[in-house]
């Protein structure tokens, strides 16, 4: 059997019946995107900034859209660019130039932080937001606290959760780890072990096949990103955090649940 940690892509799991992921998939990333820039944000008019060579941002953009315009929302320029490319600023003045109220980067940080950097050197104001590819450490370097003020992403966990399971794993990769907060890739990798763990003492070894049927009947297993249900697709139903950028640290915004 195989558990990703992080595999959002609906597809990965559709490629065989051993399978499985412990996070939520892209379909409800996007809407939950989608509800969070017209709820949230008061958006009604948003560009959509897509790197074209990543099936991931590709697919989030996807879902994104289809969601934004089945709410009524407006989409007023859709533009590309390839993932590792340095200039975004050409793309950006046509996005200026489109007034929109918001704008979705469903990309990795590597390019999100040189984005968000070059998007407010242009005199963009207006929120940029994203899904779990923001995810890291790093967008705070690349991009520069003052710039990602008004930046929202959404990511699998926060180690500023209130629920005891997440500040009881917080507390222990504090104390492994020095003093360093776990991210959402931290705690994905955490849970997805334990969920191996947890179907081995059932299963009482690790035959291939009664693993495999031990992991797909899991249900509501207590972890550090909440409780883990696999359905019959092999995929997890989970909440999700919106994350902004607050006095150079990333901060709690809300949680969205399926």
């Amino acid at each position: 059997p195989q558990i990703s940690p992080s595999s959002t892509n609906p597809d990965v799991t559709k490629i065989g019946d051993y399978i499985f992921r412990v996070c939520f998939i892209d379909p409800f990333q996007g809407k939950l995107l989608a509800n969070f820039a017209q709820g949230t944000l008061k958006a009604k008019k948003i560009a959509i900034f897509s790197d074209v060579a990543a099936p991931y941002s590709v697919g989030l953009a996807k879902y994104f859209r289809e969601a934004w315009v089945a709410g009524g929302g407006e989409v007023v320029s859709e533009v590309k660019y390839t993932g590792g490319d340095k200039d975004f600023k050409a793309q950006l003045t046509v996005i200026k130039n489109s007034r929109a109220d918001a704008i979705m980067v469903p990309g990795y940080y590597t390019d999100v932080g040189l984005i968000v950097a070059q998007a407010r050197q242009l005199g963009i104001t207006v929120p940029l937001f994203g899904g779990d590819g923001w995810e890291a450490p790093e967008l705070i370097q690349i991009a520069g606290a003052e710039n990602l003020v008004g930046t929202y992403y959404s990511t699998h966990f926060s180690p500023n959760s209130t629920d005891p399971l997440a500040q009881k794993f917080v507390t222990a990769y504090k104390a492994r780890y020095n003093g360093k907060v776990p991210d959402a890739m931290a705690a994905l990798g955490y849970d997805s072990a334990m969920v191996l763990a947890d179907a081995i003492k059932r299963t009482g070894g690790t035959d291939g096949q009664k693993l495999r049927d031990a992991i797909a009947a899991t249900k509501d297993f207590p972890g550090a990103t909440g409780l883990t249900t696999l359905d019959a697709n092999r995929d997890a139903s989970k909440p999700a955090v919106i994350i902004t950028v607050k006095d150079g640290k990333f901060e709690y915004v809300e949680t969205i649940t399926p």
